[in-house]
């Protein structure tokens, strides 16, 4: 599976957000969309996962940013193993980076995250390709 990225961005209602990438031409993945997040497909290996702001809220435990006024992102990275999830991770702390949240092991999918030295937080994550394939559910 190639290196993937996905853009995480808060909204304040995803109807509308996603009415207006429409609009655009873009279309959404069905499979990792539902009522508070939506998939914006960008390319086939770049992905903006737009969720509503309490949605985004369980995945920092930072403020949200006002982005009219500020401007913040969650950069994800795939990984196409566990190891080199950890390898990146472990990587990034070796290099002056700081830990952002705990790892997240599901079985089928495992993520690591940390913060660069401008406190911007990146995730790198493996998803086994049969879970990808199943919906992002375990096979």
């Amino acid at each position: 599976m190639p290196q993937m990225i996905f853009v995480n961005l808060p909204v304040k209602d995803i109807e509308t957000t996603k009415g207006f990438f429409g609009k655009l031409g873009f279309s959404f993945n069905p499979q990792f969309s539902d009522e508070r997040t939506a998939c914006l497909v960008i390319s086939d290996t770049i992905f903006a996962m737009l969720l509503e702001e309490p949605r985004f809220k369980d995945f920092t435990k930072k403020e949200i940013t006002d982005a009219s006024t500020h401007t913040e992102v969650i950069l994800a990275l795939s990984a196409e193993s566990r190891e080199k999830v950890d390898e990146l991770a472990d990587a990034a702390l070796a290099a002056g980076g700081s830990p952002a949240n705990e790892t997240q092991d599901l079985g089928f999918m495992y993520g690591r995250s940390f913060q660069d030295p401008d406190h911007h937080i990146w995730e790198v994550v493996w998803m086994d390709p049969a879970a990808v394939e199943a919906g992002g559910q375990p096979a």
